[in-house]
């Protein structure tokens, strides 16, 4: 088939830069960096799993925040990935047969995204699935620099 796409979704990390800027370069982290540097890489598109935000663009320019899908509940986080899901129909006009990998963990991921995405006929990835943090770096390490 010809004309599909490949999505990376990137989740959000606690450590942020102290002053508003392109989500691109918001977030600080030596796991984000490696997500980001990866879809860069092997995606098309690219976009940010954000806990307060829902989807972002790399070039939406944000303030740092300090919000987390882990303190909020089950209800909470269903909500949240109907919203993302709902951005992701508008904003990435998700076709049948896109490929969208995940770079997030579970709380981003189980509470209706997968399931979501896979209902509007799009085959989920999730390369670093049920990698410890330190796998994770090196596999976004190595990935990039492949």
């Amino acid at each position: 088939m010809t004309g599909l796409r490949r999505i990376g979704l990137v989740g959000c990390v606690k450590r942020k830069a102290g002053s508003p800027r392109p989500a691109r370069d918001l977030y600080l982290s030596a796991l984000f960096v490696g997500r980001r540097r990866y879809v860069e890489r092997t995606c098309s598109q690219w976009w940010i799993l954000s806990a307060l935000h829902g989807l972002v663009h790399p070039d939406d320019v944000l303030a740092p925040y300090d919000a987390t899908l882990k303190d909020v509940g089950r209800p909470q986080r269903r909500e949240w990935s109907r919203r993302v899901l709902a951005s992701l129909d508008e904003r990435a006009a998700l076709r049948w047969g896109d490929v969208v990998e995940i770079h997030a963990g579970l709380e981003y991921r189980d509470f209706g995204l997968v399931e979501g995405l896979r209902r509007r006929g799009v085959d989920v990835v999730v390369p670093a699935e049920g990698m410890t943090l330190g796998r994770q770096l090196a596999f976004y390490r190595d990935g990039v620099n492949k």
